[in-house]
């Protein structure tokens, strides 16, 4: 081989290095170009019984980071706007710490399911699991529902998927160090995405039995944070986020950041024509 030849293989190397990471800075300046043309529902309803404090910190939170990104942030607790007609102005729906029934009507929980199934946005925060918990279809969506969570208390959160999108910059084995509630989840659905897992070996080993019988048929780790693309919708569910001081670290909401990122980046323009649900339970068109 020629020495000019090697050179001329060299150059091209070269030329296609600079071409491939000119194309990522594009795609990458676009992703967060494409958050000033997001606007988020934050929704807050609570139904019976226990309701979180760290909701006014969380909102708080969300709106900075609304202000800090360029995109918009509306906030509710009246379960009345889920209609179809005002859900179209949203790229996503962002619950934090909702617990139990937070719709009034059916016709409400059909608006919701067909905002998913147009290709809607879905964030869940904390005890979002905790939901609709008598409607199969919201609990597939979400990833499963509540079963129990151990006592609030430091213990580690481990990164399992560290080429994930929302784990970038996150510590691998990440200290909850205000402390936080390692939620437990039954009914799991079989199509979620785990990007971060609880070390169970970091609780309080005298819940052992109780985290024995709530983990299984996991052991050492469950299932912290996930995502899914399900019945059309794009869904990204953190159960960290106890703690009210949590919605004022900057590692923290850089962590919903990064989720409203990504659900952001998946969800395309809304369309209706996909939308088939005629009832909160019509079966999915998997």
């Amino acid at each position: 081989m020629t020495a000019i030849s090697c050179k001329s293989k060299v150059a091209n190397l070269l030329m296609l290095s600079i071409l491939s990471l000119f194309v990522c800075s594009v795609f990458a300046a676009e992703k967060e170009s494409n958050l000033k043309k997001v606007k988020i529902l934050v929704y807050t309803k609570n139904g019976k019984g226990y309701i979180h404090d760290n909701i006014a910190e969380a909102v708080k939170g969300v709106q900075k980071l609304g202000a800090d990104n360029g995109f918009k942030v509306d906030v509710s607790d009246d379960p009345a706007v889920y209609t179809e007609e005002n859900l179209k102005q949203y790229t996503m729906l962002l619950f934090t710490s909702t617990n139990n029934d937070v719709f009034d009507t059916d016709a409400q929980r059909l608006a919701f399911r067909r905002y998913i199934e147009a290709g809607g946005g879905f964030v869940g925060v904390h005890s979002v699991t905790g939901t609709e918990r008598n409607w199969v279809w919201f609990k597939q969506m979400i990833g499963g529902t509540f079963s129990w969570h151990a006592k609030n208390q430091k213990f580690k959160v481990k990164v399992i998927d560290p080429d994930h999108e929302t784990v970038k910059g996150l510590p691998m084995v990440w200290e909850r160090e205000f402390g936080d509630e390692c939620y437990f989840t039954k009914e799991l659905y079989p199509g979620i995405k785990v990007t971060m897992a609880h070390d169970l070996s970091s609780l309080d080993e005298r819940d052992q039995d109780k985290i024995a019988q709530f983990s299984a048929p996991f052991k050492d780790l469950y299932p912290a944070v996930w995502y899914q693309n399900f019945d059309g919708g794009n869904v990204w569910i953190t159960t960290l986020g106890h703690n009210k001081e949590y919605y004022q670290q900057p590692l923290y909401l850089q962590h919903l950041l990064q989720g409203i990122k990504f659900v952001a980046g998946e969800s395309k323009k809304l369309d209706y024509s996909k939308a088939y649900a005629s009832s909160r339970d019509t079966p999915v068109q998997y």
